[in-house]
């Protein structure tokens, strides 16, 4: 299977604590859409007839595009890519660009899950993240959607933020889960230089949350989405059954897929490439028929340190046979022998041929991982 992605780069205001390219001059958006399309006309060998299993619509903002510019995106790409008769199709919304008839609309142009950015439901704490919209626009989204008949919905919270509580946590938590969704997507604040908690943070005027707070907050959003029948199924993600993220997965699987728009990634098992982060400059490129990007070759030793990263932080680990029989030997002997003292401290243990993080470990997942890396 294989994935397309598309990056919708517009914003009506910059969050504090994003630093994924984005831009607020919506004007150049009718000429975006035209040079996505001709991206994916330009690149339609690229996923060599693998069949494409997932779309997803992310940014920016794509809950900005008019739900007729998102059919004709989507039946475009159809012609350009061989799709699989039930793919999933996912579509980023901020509740404030939610109204009467656009989840109808969008499950008409073949949208079948939604992700629904409410962050917070404390309106302080989201105006200090920089968010547009309040808790009401959530609640009244999340009704809206599942009104509409679309079952499929993930909601995304963000915890750690500065003076939050795991008490502040278990009320998003709660309230979030109070609506049947059937995915959501927990992140703990990072602060990324380039945004303004930054430049914040550079200046003295934010504080990041203490290490044991953090560990407490996500020892609690564990206990919680368990109470309430949810799969932790990667670090920061969970899950109804029957409800994981297809798209996502097929990124920690090392599955191929294409991205589309300005600075958006795409991965062929070989190589990885990434288009240049300039809304003007892509459309420029796009209408001479170039793709404006940069390309890095992928050697053994990258391609398998990427597998342990975005693998080692999902329920299904490092597949060890899996190691020994695309890489090697050296490399399979190699993990069994690092991880023995993990699997000793009850950070880390051995299911058959699979390595898997405990909770514990999970805490201090990133620790662990950069240890597992090789440099042979």
């Amino acid at each position: 299977m294989a994935g397309v992605y598309i990056h919708i780069p517009f914003c009506k205001s910059f969050c504090s604590y994003c630093d994924f390219y984005s831009i607020t001059d919506n004007s150049l958006s009718e000429a975006l859409v035209h040079a996505v399309i001709r991206e994916a006309s330009l690149r339609s060998s690229y996923l060599e007839g693998e069949t494409v299993e997932t779309l997803y619509f992310g940014g920016g903002t794509p809950s900005l595009l008019e739900p007729a510019t998102v059919a004709k995106i989507i039946d475009v790409l159809k012609k350009d890519f061989s799709f699989a008769e039930d793919p999933e199709v996912t579509f980023e919304v901020n509740p404030d660009d939610v109204y009467e008839g656009l989840f109808r609309s969008l499950k008409e142009a073949g949208i079948n899950r939604i992700s629904l950015g409410v962050q917070s439901w404390d309106d302080r704490r989201l105006r200090y993240l920089g968010r547009r919209h309040d808790a009401a626009q959530s609640a009244r989204a999340l009704e809206m959607v599942f009104s509409e008949g679309i079952s499929n919905v993930s909601a995304d919270l963000i915890y750690g933020v500065p003076g939050m509580t795991p008490a502040d946590l278990r009320i998003d938590l709660e309230k979030t889960l109070s609506f049947p969704v059937t995915h959501l997507s927990a992140y703990h604040l990072t602060v990324e230089e380039g945004t303004k908690f930054g430049r914040m943070k550079k200046e003295g005027k934010l504080k990041e949350t203490d290490e044991e707070v953090s560990a407490s907050m996500f020892s609690l959003l564990g206990s919680v989405c368990r109470e309430h029948g949810f799969i932790h199924y990667e670090i920061s993600n969970f899950a109804k059954e029957g409800f994981i993220s297809r798209h996502n997965s097929s990124y920690w699987k090392q599955l191929p897929y294409i991205g589309l728009g300005p600075s958006a990634h795409s991965f062929d098992r070989r190589s990885r490439q990434w288009n240049v982060s300039d809304v003007r400059k892509y459309i420029k490129a796009i209408s001479a028929g170039e793709i404006p990007c940069e390309r890095e070759e992928l050697d053994r030793i990258t391609v398998f340190n990427e597998y342990v990263m975005t693998s080692l932080r999902t329920m299904w680990g490092i597949d060890l046979q899996h190691v020994e029989e695309f890489y090697d030997k050296e490399l399979h002997d190699y993990l069994v022998n690092l991880s023995g003292k993990y699997i000793r401290y009850g950070l880390m243990k051995r299911e058959k041929n699979t390595l898997v993080l405990t909770d514990q470990g999970k805490m201090i997942s990133d620790n662990i991982i950069a240890e597992l890396l090789a440099d042979l």
